[in-house]
């Protein structure tokens, strides 16, 4: 729900609006013919740092998921992003937006987001595509119905209204998050698939045993924050191959409104742009969660490469769109590719690592995310300034997603070449739900060898 706020605010909502242009700190905006509109570069910063901060703070978010639980950490969050876009209904001036719309919210939509992800895996092995489709096409439906509602609302309300308003969403979520609870694994194998529970447990407690206070704090930081996803060849190429291809990613979907605005003049009703893009992408996240569940192992990531290169060639058709009807099949397309890729976003990090360090893996992805994806449209703001149109810009956003993709078709191959000549991989999603412990003996893990977002203080659940 937070994301699909955020996303469908930067689309829909022009934050420059104007009680701003007549506050005192932006009188540079005032030309020799009285207030001028900001340059697109401008407007895009303040949806775009909202979004970057989604994925810049999911290493964090890992890191107290996996500490305090899915459910503390997302009621947390929900309740920031409540804050963040109250304040923001009440600042004055767009700097003050930078900081309570920006920061806060999408700061508050980070730990919001993430854990919705990972609990899914306490619940589902052989379906949890599908899953993930069903949970994140609640996005889809908010994608279809905010542009109406905000249509109808922002004109006679304005923008602090309707900022109020949609706060209000933050609150239900944080009352549904409540119902996060995690299945607890009752002890066992906690650490990865070939170590048992006395192993894990020396483990950790050989790095504590270091004599010193420093060595202390390390071991407690490596506890919370490992890296050991990293040493995995696959995940770094994926990560990297992902990274690579949404600088361009989220161009269309910021973009889009104006581009409408500017090429169809006499239409009226940009919104039905976004309904599609959020009807379409709905039905690619049931479609490919259901489809991704049918093939096995990392051959799903070849679901990813097909929808990168479909998005970098739907970007670049969109300056080519002479009729407005042509630019909803685009949409359409573009719908169905964000489907794809952010449905079979959590299967594949399980499939890489396991599902015992898949809160770490799905962070440690969105962080790396945060800083091309914060780029990316600001860029394209750039150059729509530069040459008065979008025909380059939309053109240039096309090719990393292509990029990606090239890149994201060699993880499969990387993976069978690093099987060959190795004993056959046991399979990890068995020790989704470990054994019980014998009666008396206590737990101890480090962060990565245990079932995403569980944590101790939750054990009385």
């Amino acid at each position: 729900m937070a994301r699909g706020v955020c996303r469908d605010l930067v689309q829909r909502l022009d934050l420059r609006d104007p009680e701003l242009l007549r506050h005192p700190s932006h009188h540079a905006c005032e030309g020799a013919h009285g207030p001028r509109r900001p340059h697109v570069s401008v407007q895009t910063w303040v949806g775009a740092l909202a979004m970057g901060m989604i994925f810049f703070c999911s290493p964090v978010v890992s890191m107290f998921t996996d500490h305090f639980g899915c459910r503390k950490t997302a009621v947390s969050g929900a309740a920031l992003a409540f804050i963040g876009l109250l304040s923001t209904s009440f600042a004055n001036s767009l700097i003050l937006r930078y900081f309570t719309y920006g920061i806060l919210f999408g700061c508050g939509s980070s730990f919001a987001f993430q854990p919705s992800l990972v609990i899914l895996g306490h619940y589902f092995r052989q379906r949890l595509g599908l899953a993930n489709g069903v949970v994140t096409a609640g996005a889809s439906l908010f994608s279809m119905g905010l542009p109406v509602l905000l249509d109808k609302v922002v004109e006679p309300l304005g923008l602090s209204r309707t900022f109020q308003i949609l706060s209000l969403f933050m609150l239900v979520q944080a009352l549904l998050a409540l119902t996060f609870i995690p299945l607890l694994p009752s002890g066992g194998a906690m650490g990865p698939p070939a170590m048992g529970p006395g192993q894990a447990e020396s483990q950790t407690q050989a790095a504590v045993q270091a004599g010193s206070k420093w060595g202390k704090v390390v071991a407690r930081i490596r506890k919370y924050f490992n890296l050991r996803v990293f040493h995995i060849v696959t995940y770094r190429v994926w990560a990297f191959g992902v990274a690579t291809a949404v600088l361009g990613y989220f161009v269309p979907y910021v973009h889009l409104i104006n581009f409408a605005k500017e090429q169809f003049k006499e239409n009226e009703k940009e919104w039905v742009l976004l309904v599609c893009i959020g009807a379409s992408s709905g039905v690619g996240r049931l479609a490919f969660g259901k489809i991704g569940d049918l093939i096995p192992g990392l051959k799903k990531i070849y679901m990813q490469v097909v929808s990168f290169m479909a998005l970098g060639l739907m970007s670049m058709m969109i300056p080519q769109c002479a009729a407005f009807e042509g630019l909803v099949v685009v949409c359409a397309f573009l719908g169905l590719c964000d489907g794809c890729f952010l449905t079979m976003m959590a299967p594949i990090a399980f499939e890489l690592v396991g599902p015992m360090q898949a809160s770490q893996a799905i962070g440690y992805l969105l962080g790396l995310m945060s800083l091309p994806m914060t780029a990316g449209p600001p860029i394209a703001g750039l150059l729509h300034d530069y040459f008065g149109n979008y025909t380059v810009a939309f053109s240039l956003a096309g090719v990393p997603p292509m990029v990606g993709g090239v890149v994201l078709f060699f993880v499969p191959l990387i993976h069978r070449r690093l099987q060959r000549g190795q004993a056959p991989p046991e399979d990890t999603t068995a020790y989704m739900l470990p054994a019980a412990l014998p009666a008396g003996e206590a737990k101890s893990c480090s962060n990565g060898d245990i079932l995403p977002g569980y944590t101790d203080v939750e054990t009385h659940i």
